[in-house]
């Protein structure tokens, strides 16, 4: 009998509006699960995928989960064999780090069948090679909230330098996710390759602002802080709805929107669960005159991350 170990590992918000690349945070329940399973003959196999209607690939080089796995065992010299099998629980191209989900969760099953030789932080380092194939970059800003769970920071790539932040307490998020599928490569093509020195500065003093919120659990530092000047101007252009629901909820005390990863789900922040329930009925009455479905998602912010079944 194979030995076999499932792990889960949660959707992501990544950028978190001014933090492009940098900061993302775990979302608690919706997310994938792998099951990798030790076999005698070498090489990696992915032996069944379910929940993505067919679109990704069986091929070891180019499945994030593999690809994950495999950087991995090299650093470890490990000449073994492994099958996985993923259980998409998040769609593709969403914004919502579907690729990172699939890599995390099979790092954290794939770690525990050989002993744990790695702690999660340590995995971020193997993830980040499924996101290079998954989208073209090697960002850690949804693998990271998505191994780790909470709110982090990527401070550096080279070497990298990840470090968790504080989570207020009463901090919760509510996703929308048009039925609109948007290719993160592609929405990374729109972004600017210069930006003027007026827009780094406003954009550094939003970050620090945004992490100063958090350590202080001050909302209003969070709420001024929740502007992006880089990214989302030009992406936002392509997903309906974005400054719509933006100015609706203006009013009802939510503490901002932006951009979850390259979209075309929407992230908003708000310091109760009734306020982002609020945001749920207004999200739905903005979509409906858009003319697109949309599933909406409320939840804390999950300081697990990844974790064996």
């Amino acid at each position: 009998m194979k030995k076999s170990i499932r792990a889960f590992a949660p959707a992501t918000v990544a950028n978190v509006s001014c933090g492009f690349d940098i900061l993302g945070f775990a979302i608690d329940e919706l997310g994938d699960q792998v099951e990798v399973s030790l076999r005698e003959t070498p090489g990696l196999e992915v032996i069944h995928i379910a929940g993505d209607n067919g679109k990704l690939p069986y091929e070891s080089e180019k499945n994030t989960c593999t690809v994950a796995i495999q950087a991995m065992l090299q650093a470890l010299n490990y000449q073994g064999g492994m099958e996985i099998s993923l259980y998409k629980g998040l769609p593709l191209g969403s914004g919502m780090g579907s690729s990172a989900a699939s890599a995390a969760a099979a790092l954290v099953a794939a770690n525990a069948l050989l002993g744990y030789p790695f702690d999660k932080k340590s995995l971020v380092n193997f993830a980040v090679e499924a996101e290079r194939i998954a989208c073209g970059a090697a960002h850690a800003d949804n693998v990271a909230p998505s191994l780790l769970g909470g709110f982090v920071l990527i401070r550096d790539y080279h070497p990298l330098d990840v470090i968790k932040l504080p989570v207020p307490k009463g901090l919760f998020c509510t996703l929308l996710h048009p039925h609109l599928e948007l290719n993160t490569a592609d929405s990374r093509s729109v972004l600017r390759k210069q930006i003027s020195l007026k827009d780094a500065t406003i954009q550094s003093g939003n970050i620090a602002g945004l992490i100063s919120g958090l350590y202080q659990a001050d909302f209003g530092l969070i709420s001024r802080s929740l502007k992006d000047v880089i990214a989302e101007p030009t992406r936002a252009l392509l997903i309906p709805g974005f400054y719509e629901l933006r100015e609706a909820i203006q009013s009802i005390g939510a503490l901002g929107s932006g951009i979850s990863g390259s979209g075309p789900t929407i992230f908003v922040l708000s310091p109760s669960r009734k306020i982002a329930g609020e945001v749920e009925k207004i999200g739905r009455k903005v979509y409906q005159k858009v003319g697109l479905e949309v599933d909406i998602y409320i939840s804390e912010i999950n300081d697990k991350g990844a974790y064996v079944i």
